[in-house]
């Protein structure tokens, strides 16, 4: 498939997702599943095992399909690093053979899909952009100029490999990020850029403050506040 038409797709797929996102735009709350999704995220990150295995069967009691949960501990990885993945699809895994034990079916849920024969740089910087709102066009600076395997690997494996494995749309797929890096606490820098994320994707203030309500239950008070502050300075700046 030409690169044309692959980008053409992902195009497509990021005005549906923007579309479907205003129906959440009105609303001051988030639903059931993103609660889930964010706790998931929380305990996954903070490496609270006992925690997770209660989030991951509220979560999937809350209509979270097992693909979907699947989908968030893979994403993760990107996040809060592989050894916190493999403990949160371990922990997930016994989880299930709980529920099946007591003979609860939990849907199984749509499979991920992935894009073939593709220019997974060019591919990954249009999810990019499509998330920021911004064309990233000039000369490389900052990280992107000082180490550009770097920026090799985000574009080519986080945006493009995991955020076009669809399953997780890119709203979700920001809250899972957003609650992680809000608990690892320490990379405020990522956390703002991903908090102006969020926003452009359109959620609004009062759901992102109830975002951080969550972690302050669930994780901790200086790691909600320290997400509320990047929140307060995003907004003031009129993001």
């Amino acid at each position: 498939m030409k690169l044309y038409n692959i980008l053409t797709i992902i195009s497509l797929l990021v005005v549906n997702e923007a579309m479907a996102g205003k129906k959440n735009v009105d609303s001051d709350t988030l639903d059931t599943k993103q609660k889930s999704i964010i706790t998931i995220s929380a305990f996954t990150a903070k490496g609270d095992l006992m925690g997770l295995k209660q989030a991951l069967d509220e979560g999937l009691t809350a209509g979270l399909t097992i693909n979907e949960i699947k989908e968030e501990l893979v994403h993760l990885s990107a996040y809060c690093g592989f050894p916190r993945s493999l403990n949160g699809i371990n922990t997930f895994n016994a989880v299930l053979d709980a529920r099946k034990a007591k003979g609860i079916a939990d849907a199984e849920g749509t499979q991920p899909s992935k894009v073939t024969d593709v220019n997974k740089y060019e591919t990954g910087k249009k999810v990019l952009e499509s998330l920021t709102g911004r064309a990233e066009t000039g000369p490389k600076t900052g990280y992107a100029a000082f180490v550009p395997a770097i920026d090799t690997l985000l574009k080519e494996h986080l945006f493009n490999d995991l955020f076009t494995r669809g399953v997780l749309d890119h709203r979700q797929r920001e809250l899972v990020t957003v609650a992680a890096l809000t608990t690892l606490g320490g990379v405020e820098s990522q956390l703002a850029g991903h908090i102006g994320i969020c926003l452009n994707l359109g959620f609004n203030k009062k759901q992102l403050t109830q975002l951080f309500s969550i972690i302050e239950i669930k994780i901790g008070q200086s790691e909600a506040n320290a997400g509320k502050l990047i929140l307060e300075r995003a907004s003031s700046a009129g993001r």
